[in-house]
Order: C-alpha cells, then sequence, then structure tokens
C-alpha cells in the first residue's frame, strides 16, 4: 500500500496520466484497465454546455473524467456493479479534485430506480460487455469476465433503462461490435432510441472495423448518417494522426 497525492494506491495499482487537464487514473494491472474504445467514445460523444451525462458500466471512471475534461457538461455521473472498480473510480475523482463535477454509484443499472429519477439525464453513454453471455469465456478473472461478458446486464437491460432515464430528445452515445449491429439497432428502437449516427472503426485500412460507435436521439425519427471510418493504425505501433487527437497527444 502507498499514499501518491493524498490517495490511496493499493496493491497492483498504478496512476496513468490521461494527456487531458493534467488529469490520472487510477488503475489495477491485474484487474481490468480501460481500452481504447472507451477513449473512442469520449471522443465520439457530444456533451453540450450545462447538461448532465450518465456513464452506464463507467468501470474505473474513464469515460466521465474524459468527458468531463473534453466538454463543458454540467455535471457527470458514472454507474458500476462492481464495488472494487467503483471505488477506484471514485479515488481517481479524489486525485483528480473533481468531487464536485463527477458522481460515482456503486450499484446495478437493473435497480437504477432505486439511484435517479425517470429523464434524469441529457446524454448517456456506455462501453457495455460484448459478448453474449459466457460465450467464448475463458480463464479471465471475475472483474474482466463481468466487464467483458453479458453476465450482470444484457443489452436489453443498459438500452431499456438508458431509455428510461434520458430526457425527451436525449442523446445515447454506444461503443460496440459490428456483428451485434443489427441487434442493437433492433433493441434501440424497441426502447424509442432511433440511431442518427454511426462510425465504423477499423484497425487498419485494408482491415474490417472491430468497433462501431453509435449515437441515438430519444424520440428521433428516423433518418441515420455513416461518418467516415475511423482507421486506427497507420503502420504497426503507429496511430493515425486522427487517434493523437483523440487522446489529446
Amino acid at each position: 500500500m502507498m499514499i501518491e497525492n493524498e490517495v490511496e494506491l493499493k496493491e497492483n495499482e498504478r496512476i496513468d496520466d490521461l494527456q487531458r487537464n493534467g488529469y490520472k487514473i487510477i488503475q489495477n494491472v491485474k484487474k481490468f484497465c480501460f481500452g481504447m474504445d472507451a477513449v473512442l467514445l469520449s471522443g465520439f460523444a457530444v456533451v453540450r454546455q450545462g447538461e448532465t451525462v450518465l456513464d452506464i458500466g463507467t468501470g474505473t471512471g474513464i469515460i466521465p473524467i474524459l468527458l468531463e475534461a473534453k466538454t463543458k457538461g454540467r455535471h457527470f455521473t458514472g454507474i458500476e456493479i462492481q464495488e472494487e472498480s467503483a471505488e477506484m473510480a471514485y479515488r481517481s475523482v479524489i486525485l483528480n479534485k473533481l468531487e464536485d463535477k463527477i458522481d460515482i454509484i456503486t450499484g446495478d443499472i437493473n435497480n437504477a430506480g432505486d439511484f435517479f429519477e425517470p429523464l434524469s439525464f441529457d446524454v448517456i453513454t456506455t462501453n457495455p460487455p460484448y459478448m453474449i453471455g459466457k460465450h467464448g469465456l475463458t480463464g479471465d478473472n471475475e472483474h474482466k469476465a463481468i466487464a467483458r461478458h453479458e453476465i450482470k446486464a444484457t443489452l436489453d437491460d443498459i438500452v431499456r433503462e438508458g431509455s428510461r432515464l434520458l430526457k425527451e430528445k436525449g442523446r445515447f452515445y454506444m461503443v460496440h461490435r459490428p456483428f451485434r449491429m443489427v441487434e442493437i439497432f433492433a433493441t434501440l428502437t424497441k426502447y424509442k432510441l432511433e440511431p442518427k449516427r454511426i462510425k465504423m472503426v477499423h484497425p487498419f485500412i485494408d482491415k474490417e472495423p472491430n468497433m462501431i460507435l453509435i449515437e441515438a436521439f430519444k424520440g428521433g425519427n428516423s433518418r441515420l448518417k455513416v461518418e467516415k471510418p475511423l482507421i486506427v493504425y497507420k503502420e504497426p505501433g503507429i496511430y493515425m494522426d486522427e487517434i493523437y487527437d483523440i487522446y489529446g497527444y
């Protein structure tokens, strides 16, 4: 155990620099660290001045912290079912002195009514588990398994509760995998969230996409814009300029 900047670090934890506003984040190298998908979602989501944001399945709090750095939103909340991750996220909030801008809630999105009133947020973001149930589950530890697989919350759970908590004409942002795109669109429209903008993410220019970024409006009309794709790598180990811009390097 050690103390850094008056915030306790536990075994296997480290502090990473987010390259934004001097902000940092605590991560546990033995558990689940945030990935590029969360960073790309923070660059895709639109948060306007004075808006309130909820991040569903916030993990260690990466998306609320990055959105606070990148936007003029008024307040940000993250909800996370894994107590250890939520506690780590809260320590990162303290580390960055953002207690007045970011709340971290430990709880199950299926019990969101215990924490939030309906129609509470202007924007909702989520980087949900990508895999259905235990499909493809290997020897990952429990923390990684819950983050990657729909063990505690399904796509339907997240979209349903997200729609219930989102204000009319509010915006819902998700990063997911293209192989579930048809199911994602069907689930969004089932809960009155109309897909309005999508962007495919390709690892290399000649490879098929491995991520999709989606924006949906609550109660929006049917009109979808497909944005130009985002290419991650110019060559192995070298990002495209747009990726460096999103990261803030």
